[in-house]
């Protein structure tokens, strides 16, 4: 039985991973951001040492989109030194790496999904950071190193657009959500099954090292995504209204087109994630508990 080691681990996605590590029979260790600092190069050597995983899974990242605009030296100190450190550790003990990335790293500019190789471009200093962990990753652990870009993220286990804006339903007569940025929804729960997937494929030397896409099938818009929420919700779907990008601006750019290809799973085995509609309403109650549990507790 290996032994997996989950950093980032009390975030939306690690809290999912664990109990799936578990289920396909792996021993799963989570640390949290506050029992490990991955650019710490002591305490990751530590923890691999006292844990031996066969499987590393980095899910510890410097999230604050916007913040990294005006802090990128320290958003680049976990998006991109942490990978590092974790990948020198893993090259000297032998484990598997899966660095979870972003559709950031490309430009956002595309009208087709991106391909795995598809050239990136990041437009924003958090894209930046992360391109620097894909490629410390990859170029560090060229046969046991994986990267698997998401995006538009939503589960129980956290904060997201999804509770957001079951919150802003009860709350807003009417709700202006841009139309103009496209994407696929994407449930933590299948994401990570698939790095679970992945990572048990890299030890059975069926998974090819390089770059995935963990995301979704099908695209949608934030707009039309909101008016399927609020349609689950029993709401009219006409309070939601259509604006631009340029309705809310940001320190950070947003890319327009965050549509990513999947074609790289069969190499693997893996199926590609289901359509983002098909698993989005298979998972809705699971969500509208978790805000609702927030709601009671907040009173």
């Amino acid at each position: 039985m290996s032994t997996w080691l989950v950093t980032g681990a009390g975030g939306m996605l690690g809290q999912d991973l664990l109990p799936r590590i578990t289920a396909a029979g792996g021993t799963a260790v989570g640390l949290e951001r506050s029992a490990l600092d991955i650019t710490d190069p002591a305490a990751v050597g530590a923890a691999l040492d006292a844990h031996a995983p066969a499987v590393v899974i980095n899910c510890a990242a410097w999230t604050a989109v916007d913040d990294a605009e005006a802090k990128e030296a320290e958003a680049l100190a976990v998006n991109g030194t942490g990978p590092r450190v974790l990948a020198e550790a893993c090259a000297a003990s032998g484990a598997v790496l899966i660095q979870v990335s972003t559709d950031y790293v490309f430009d956002g500019e595309a009208v087709e999904p991106y391909a795995e190789d598809a050239p990136t471009g990041p437009r924003s200093a958090y894209g930046r950071t992360k391109l620097a962990g894909e490629r410390a990753v990859l170029d560090t652990l060229p046969e046991t190193g994986y990267v698997v870009r998401t995006a538009w993220l939503y589960g129980a286990g956290g904060g997201n657009f999804v509770r957001t804006m079951i919150k802003l339903e009860g709350v807003k007569d009417s709700l202006d959500v841009v139309n103009d940025q496209h994407g696929q929804p994407t449930w933590t729960g299948d994401l990570a099954d698939r790095l679970v997937q992945l990572g048990s494929g890299a030890l059975a030397g069926t998974a090819p090292a390089g770059v995935y896409h963990g995301t979704s099938g099908g695209q949608t818009t934030w707009f039309a995504f909101t008016r399927v929420i609020f349609g689950l919700l029993g709401a009219d779907t006409g309070r939601v209204r259509p604006t631009t990008s340029g309705a809310f601006v940001r320190p950070a750019p947003r890319p327009s087109f965050s549509v990513l290809g999947h074609e790289r799973w069969a190499a693997a085995g893996i199926e590609p994630i289901r359509d983002w509609h098909d698993a989005f309403v298979d998972v809705f109650p699971l969500l509208l508990e978790a805000e609702r549990g927030t709601r009671i507790t907040g009173r």
